[in-house]
């Protein structure tokens, strides 16, 4: 019995008592489903509910009562094999060997779909992560929203929603023009100009542009800069690209900031901002009234002298993605972007939105690396292909992956390197690979090879390290739906380090393949079963992390 199959039987106890007039609670308060969770200590059962609590005031009874209706119900449910009723009404609930045991079958059996829940169906989310601006390489800086970002968007759509990756280019603007001056001046054999962009990488460019357009020294700077930029910027965004494909990291879109100024969406936006009542002018510039949603000021969207701001772009691309169907837009920044928080919201007011519904501004704090050096490319930063080199993906996505991304990160080298329990990728890996050394074993000591008609018995997986590794394993779908709703994929990867411990303590104290002349019987059988059971389970967990699942370490 799976913890969803539990609640499920839960709620319907619940419904058929209230039905039945044994309780007298509102319909709704009664939840949708009822949520069971493991008790801390495991010899209180296998799963625990407070829902007498949470009912009792709607009763009007002691949560004692609530609890004892409804344990008479639990304990007619297949599959239970004890209730009991703990402190001021806690329910306590233990299952048959059989009930638990038979969850290991059921996750071969899904395969790559368990985990995945429908707890987000019918949401349709853009995802916009990354969003550097395309004048250098992707640097440590971006790394953690790169892997974080991958990873929120893998356990959105597991839970259901419909997800668009989306990486807004910031390819308009001032800085693109000293871009272009500083390739320009590479190609020139001139030093950096003023305000431009040091770094070998910028010769490197110059290089591919030359290439490209072997004349360009012979025409005069104003009409060699269009071009220069729009080579050199393409060139840049390829490499962009293919750093992030090395880093396992795929978009579905990438969005022109310059194509809102050439398509006339900005002064589109600024119509229908107007048109919504939220639009003024003053002192000959073009105003947002976003105080009028708690915003710090009103914001210009076009400048006395003609020029759209920076806001106005984004007023225009949030436009654009509500345009495109995307009822909810998340948004990940950095650490140093939490002004933008309040004029994000506020956008989506002035547009007729629920900002506390239909936007969701995600801010991460920084990341360190010891001992990393900086870029010979780029100079003055850490650049993620240089880090991928050095730790390769696995190792830094995981690691960045496992730690809240609202809190600062310090990453160990050393310790990622290591092929030690110390090391938590390792780890997780390590317990993986582990579950296909024992499925060769099996098959070479006569075992066999799981399948459809395999030999399985769920009553004989009743050893407390099976009971333990059976518990972390069913958790696993609701870990999943957690990470989704509150945004948090390092909850997959803290619960794929539990199962991890739960299989090694399982495979010190349970063979699946017999010893010497032993016979092989369906205990042997049956754990190869839980064995593979595990190893889908971290398979399906890494692959919602972005990391490979090895077969041999």
């Amino acid at each position: 019995m799976t913890p969803d199959e539990l609640s499920l039987a839960l709620t319907d106890a619940l419904r058929a008592a209230v039905t039945e007039s044994e309780l007298s609670v509102a319909r709704d308060a009664i939840p949708a489903q009822v949520k069971v969770e493991r008790p801390k200590n495991r010899e209180h059962g296998d799963w625990a509910t407070n829902i007498a609590l949470q009912l009792a005031k709607s009763a009007g009874v002691p949560p004692r009562t609530v609890a004892e209706i409804l344990k008479a119900r639990l304990e007619a449910i297949a599959g239970v094999s004890r209730v009991e009723i703990a402190g001021p009404g806690f329910l306590n609930i233990t299952l048959d060997a059989a009930a638990a045991g038979a969850l290991a079958k059921n996750i071969v059996i899904a395969g790559a779909r368990y985990g995945q829940n429908d707890s987000l169906a019918g949401q349709v989310i853009n995802l916009e992560f990354i969003s550097a601006n395309p004048t250098g390489p992707l640097h440590l800086a971006h790394t953690r929203w790169a892997a974080v970002g991958d990873s929120l968007a893998r356990v959105l759509r597991a839970s259901g929603a419909k997800v668009s990756k989306e990486y807004y280019i910031n390819d308009a603007g001032s800085q693109m023009n000293n871009f272009a001056a500083s390739v320009l001046a590479s190609i020139k054999g001139e030093p950096t100009p003023e305000g431009g962009y040091p770094g070998s990488y910028i010769d490197d460019l110059a290089h591919q542009v030359l290439t490209e357009h072997p004349a360009i020294r012979e025409l005069t700077e104003v009409a060699a800069l269009p071009v220069v930029r729009q080579a050199a910027y393409q060139a840049q965004m390829a490499d962009i690209k293919e750093t992030l494909e090395a880093f396992g990291v795929h978009f579905d879109v990438f969005f022109s900031e310059q194509s809102l100024h050439s398509s006339g969406a900005i002064s589109q936006a600024v119509d229908r901002l107007r048109a919504q009542g939220h639009v003024f002018d003053q002192d000959g510039a073009v105003w947002l009234r976003t105080t009028d949603f708690t915003d710090d000021k009103d914001r210009v969207l076009i400048r006395a002298n003609g020029e759209p701001t920076y806001f106005s772009a984004d007023a225009a691309y949030y436009l654009s993605k509500k345009d495109r169907g995307f009822d909810q837009k998340i948004y990940l920044l950095g650490a140093d972007h939490h002004g933008y928080i309040g004029r994000l919201k506020a956008i989506a007011a002035c547009a007729g939105d629920d900002p506390e519904h239909n936007i969701e501004v995600l801010i991460g704090q920084m990341v360190s690396v010891n001992g990393a050096r900086l870029s010979k490319r780029a100079g003055n930063i850490v650049e993620l292909r240089d880090l991928l080199n050095w730790l390769g993906a696995d190792a830094l996505r995981y690691s960045l992956g496992r730690s809240p991304a609202n809190s600062p990160l310090s990453l160990e080298p050393e310790q990622l390197q290591k092929a030690s329990n110390d090391n938590p990728v390792f780890y997780v890996q390590y317990a993986h690979a582990r579950t296909k050394a024992v499925d060769r074993n099996a098959e070479a000591a006569g075992v066999g090879v799981v399948s459809a008609d395999f030999a399985f018995d769920a009553s004989l997986l009743e050893h407390p390290t099976e009971s333990e590794l059976l518990a972390a394993l069913g958790s696993f779908p609701s870990v999943v739906a957690e990470a989704a709703k509150f945004r948090e994929p390092h909850r997959v990867a803290r619960h794929l380090e539990v199962i991890a411990g739960a299989y090694h303590r399982w495979y010190d104290a349970c063979r699946v393949t017999p010893q010497g002349e032993e016979p092989v019987t369906d205990l042997n059988r049956t754990r190869l079963w839980l064995n593979d059971a595990t190893g889908q389970v971290l398979a399906n967990g890494l692959d919602l992390l972005g990391v490979t699942a090895p077969e041999r370490m």
